[in-house]
């Protein structure tokens, strides 16, 4: 599956650049941008990862894409096991919304970030920038694409999405809330309660047919099909990428050699590094060949490890 017109580059990478707190925040925003040491009118990713993790995380999707020729910015959320924040901080109902707060951040401090990584002045390219997130982080990028949550304590739904953000790519996502929630995620989770409806950004979603996290933490009385709704139910998801035998890590997408990683599979990951790339090409309009391919390699494979629909 090659990437038409892209070849592997150097990469530099600036950790931790450090944003100033938005209200009520508490704790500035550390980010780290990783970007290729060649190349101009570079798109831009901004990651959101999953709860616990940090902008030290999901290394073999940030420097593979940094490599092939976007600018990856991660930030590192409150509930990062970096901060630490106790389990009785009252900050804690809210994280869903700081998350979605942290991505606004970087989009508004975009002139900080470029100055803060050496070389960097003058190559983004800010008509291209794409959201995306894994688990808790699929459901932040999911807000700056449309996704609408049931805000706990307004009881409205909130609209936070960002007409900078052109395309995304959500992995192991949660799905629909109500009566797909479990008893204690409905008590605890409020913010599981989500409206796909307006989410009419174009985007790739990601899961695995193995995915139990959610019915193991309790989140959903459903299994694996849960993370496919943010696909079946949001007019803007353009493709779902199903991974056979994958669980909630998808193969190690979170790091190399983390301790979440499950269902360690370098081939899985590959797989997803390829996908992804040609996907954000594509929906980016940067050049479309390289999805049209690696769709027609998954269709016509005799022992394929995923398969991609599309609406």
């Amino acid at each position: 599956m090659e990437i038409k017109n892209i070849s592997p580059a150097p990469v530099v990478s600036v950790k931790p650049i450090v944003l100033s707190a938005a209200p009520g925040r508490g704790e500035d925003l550390q980010v780290r941008v990783s970007a290729p040491t060649t190349g101009r009118n570079l798109p831009i990713i901004v990651f959101s990862h999953g709860s616990g993790s940090s902008l030290e995380g999901y290394g073999p999707l940030a420097d593979f894409w940094a490599a092939h020729g976007f600018v990856v910015i991660q930030p590192t959320h409150l509930d990062s096991r970096t901060v630490g924040l106790p389990k009785d901080d009252p900050r804690i109902p809210r994280i869903w919304r700081f998350r979605v707060e942290d991505m606004k951040s970087i989009l508004d401090q975009l002139d900080l970030l470029e100055s803060a990584v050496p070389g960097l002045g003058g190559r983004l390219d800010r008509s291209r920038i794409a959201a995306a997130g894994h688990s808790f982080g699929g459901q932040t990028a999911g807000n700056l694409l449309g996704l609408r949550v049931l805000n706990p304590e307004t009881k409205k739904e909130e609209d936070l999405s960002d007409p900078r953000i052109k395309a995304g790519v959500l992995f192991a996502t949660a799905g629909q809330g109500g009566d797909s929630l479990s008893a204690f995620a409905a008590e605890n989770m409020p913010h599981l309660n989500v409206n796909f409806a307006h989410m009419t950004t174009p985007s790739l979603v990601i899961a695995g047919d193995h995915d139990d996290v959610p019915r193991k933490y309790q989140l959903t009385v459903r299994g694996a099909d849960w993370m496919t709704d943010p696909y079946y139910l949001s007019p803007g998801a353009e493709s779902l990428l199903t991974l056979f035998g994958a669980e909630h890590s998808l193969g190690g997408i979170a790091g190399y050699e983390v301790k979440e990683t499950s269902d360690e599979n370098p081939e899985r990951v590959a797989l997803i590094q390829r996908v992804t790339l040609a996907y954000l090409r594509h929906a980016l309009d940067i050049e479309h060949a390289s999805w049209s391919a690696v769709q027609k390699t998954l269709s016509e494979s005799a022992n394929p490890i995923g398969r991609i629909e599309s609406k």
